[in-house]
């Protein structure tokens, strides 16, 4: 496969952008870890820039026919939040929906305060939960940042809230009632919506 396949593919009639292998997390049940991963080998030799998405998008796709257009591969796409910017100015103005999936660490990422300017290019923020407190996030997160991050996560989904941004938080249904039930308070907690997904 050719990296330039692998910087766009589309899942369940949403066109998902593939911007960088690095993660500050090293989750342990993360699909770039599986021996065959789910949606093909998604590694990518090269990062690519904002117009290179935009021409991949432009030529090859009709934006009107899918749903919402996810910043969403193998690493951390708050890594290339400049990049996430641009290609979100050109995908809304086809008249699409952004959303990213993100763990939430961005803002530590990146040295800076991005709420303000993610609540502005993305239409849905959905920040992996994972976890109901510090210590069992970095048993399963594994992030560079210690058990900080689940704390650094959960002010970066604070901060997006009160500057509007539609928030989701997610956690695996692997994790049983009584943490699903806990993980519900901690969204509504810092204003945030819950969803629970099947684990892949």
């Amino acid at each position: 496969m050719q990296d330039k396949e692998k910087y766009v593919y589309v899942v369940d009639k949403n066109i998902y952008i593939n911007l960088t292998n690095r993660c500050s997390n090293r989750c342990e049940f993360c699909v770039r870890y599986y021996d065959k991963p789910i949606y093909g080998d998604l590694w990518i030799k090269e990062e690519p820039s904002a117009e290179d998405i935009i021409d991949i998008l432009e030529n090859r796709y009709d934006l009107s026919k899918y749903g919402e257009v996810v910043f969403c591969g193998y690493g951390e796409p708050t890594y290339r939040f400049d990049a996430i910017e641009t290609i979100s100015a050109y995908v809304r103005s086809k008249g699409s929906k952004t959303r990213i999936n993100t763990n939430g660490q961005g803002s530590e990422i990146l040295g800076e305060d991005i709420t303000s300017r993610i609540v502005k290019c993305i239409d849905t923020i959905n920040i992996s939960l994972n976890a109901t407190d510090a210590f069992k996030y970095d048993k399963i997160c594994h992030s560079v940042y210690g058990e900080k991050a689940f704390d650094i996560m959960l002010e970066f989904a604070r901060e997006c809230v009160k500057k509007g941004g539609n928030v989701v938080l997610s956690v695996v249904d692997v994790i049983g009632e009584d943490e699903i039930a806990k993980a519900q308070a901690i969204a509504q907690s810092v204003g945030a919506k819950i969803r629970v997904r099947q684990l892949l």
